[in-house]
């Protein structure tokens, strides 16, 4: 990353936080409810370094087993995960997109006066989507409030929180046979909502496909154009059920989306950059004189 580019995603970060104190101001939302789990990381001992993704290392790494806490405190058993988006909003985690301006960066995370915020970039495919989301859940876990975690090391712990959190080992272990082919990978991420790389490498540290047939499977897949895509993936891009309750409240009682962008002093560009692919907004035009907005609704999630 470029220092251009982080400038614009930390810029995209500055806004986020605005809108959130504006929509808090107006309406009730979820409590964070994000454990700390940072005796999980091993960011900055002298311990072992975490393996990369891509290297086999079994199921014994400390950010891998922070995600069972996690599932059992939301009660998430171990099936997969409907929609990670909505299941981070629910508690209390505040969803945004990052700037267009930005593709290259797939995704951060932050807290602010202790709320959790996460941005996600809108170029990813849904499935790639959902893991980075799953990711940055991992920084928000195991990182906690008080790191600004950058590097190698708090990368791959992320990435090892995220592939648990969507693929526990005890679903993969029921659903998924020892030397899987690469067709059945290819039908299989449908249920976790992975990508198929992805899953490739789970099954490979799961102790269930060998390093050659987990080479086999990275060649197959990336020959079918499966190493930065997903062909044919059928899957939706999460969007958000936060942003869409708030801004149909706020349409339905004559407040538009450069209403609140003329309240928070922004262009209504930058306003859509941050909303944007997560919620469908009405656009603006010759519509009816607004209705008073001196009082608002209040919004709260059902879980």
């Amino acid at each position: 990353m470029t220092a251009s580019q982080r400038d614009i995603a930390l810029s995209s970060g500055r806004l986020a936080r605005r809108l959130q104190d504006w929509i808090g101001a107006h309406f009730r939302l979820p409590a964070p409810d994000i454990p700390s789990l940072t005796s999980f990381s091993r960011v900055g001992t002298d311990e072992d370094q975490i393996p990369h993704p891509g290297e086999l290392t079994g199921t014994d790494c400390p950010a891998e087993e922070a995600a069972a806490p996690v599932r059992a405190r939301w009660g998430l058993g171990n099936a997969p995960i409907p929609n990670v988006v909505h299941l981070l909003e629910a508690h209390g985690v505040r969803v945004f997109s990052l700037s267009r301006d930005c593709p290259e960066v797939d995704a951060f995370s932050f807290w602010d006066r202790g709320i959790p915020f996460t941005l996600l970039s809108t170029e990813k495919t849904a499935e790639r989507g959902c893991f980075d989301a799953a990711h940055e859940l991992g920084h928000l876990v195991l990182h906690g409030e008080e790191q600004m975690p950058h590097g190698p090391q708090a990368e791959a712990e992320a990435h090892r929180f995220a592939a648990a959190f969507l693929m526990p080992r005890a679903d993969v272990l029921a659903h998924a046979p020892r030397g899987a082919s690469t067709s059945w990978i290819l039908q299989a991420k449908r249920r976790w909502k992975v990508a198929a790389m992805a899953l490739a490498h789970r099954l490979h540290e799961l102790g269930l496909t060998t390093e050659w047939q987990y080479r086999t499977h990275c060649v197959e897949l990336s020959r079918l154009g499966y190493r930065k895509s997903e062909p044919r993936s059928g899957v939706a891009r999460e969007t958000s059920q936060l942003l869409g309750k708030v801004f149909a409240a706020l349409r339905s009682e004559g407040t538009r989306s450069a209403d609140v962008a003329r309240d928070l002093h922004l262009r209504p560009a930058d306003l859509n950059d941050l909303i944007f692919g997560l919620v469908v907004t009405a656009q603006d035009g010759d519509g009816q004189p607004h209705q008073d907005r001196s009082s608002r609704p209040q919004l709260s999630i059902v879980r």
